[in-house]
């Protein structure tokens, strides 16, 4: 739900609604001055994520541990045990690595290519 306020220009503000609130965070009544100008202050401060319990190291060598990699964080966002923002990086991360991965193995076959090749025309 949007917003129930309206501005001075006869707009209606397109934020979104606090639970159980008509209105958004600044425009809440309910809210004091004070914990607005906080808010403001703090900035995006109290949307940043620490994470109390790291996740274990994992080797990440070839293809298929990201695989594992990818499916163990499917596993942790389903139980509910996993961040999704951590869950959006690691996706994210993991897809450059496969494609790392990806890119390295079409390099290594054109190098094999080409040594074939060198040693065809030395004959």
């Amino acid at each position: 739900m949007k917003c129930s306020f309206i501005k001075d220009s006869g707009e209606k503000c397109e934020a979104n609604a606090v639970k159980d609130s008509e209105f958004c965070f600044f425009h809440n009544p309910d809210i004091s001055d004070e914990e607005k100008r906080e808010a403001q202050t703090k900035g995006g401060a109290n949307r940043a994520l620490t994470i109390a319990n790291p996740l274990p190291a994992i080797q990440l060598a070839t293809p298929s541990d990201a695989v594992l990699l990818i499916a163990d964080t499917i596993n942790r966002v389903r139980a509910g045990t996993l961040d999704i923002r951590v869950a959006n990086c690691l996706g994210f991360l993991s897809d450059k690595l496969l494609k790392a991965f990806e890119i390295t193995e079409i390099n290594d076959k054109a190098d094999y290519i080409k040594v074939i090749l060198e040693k065809r025309l030395r004959r």
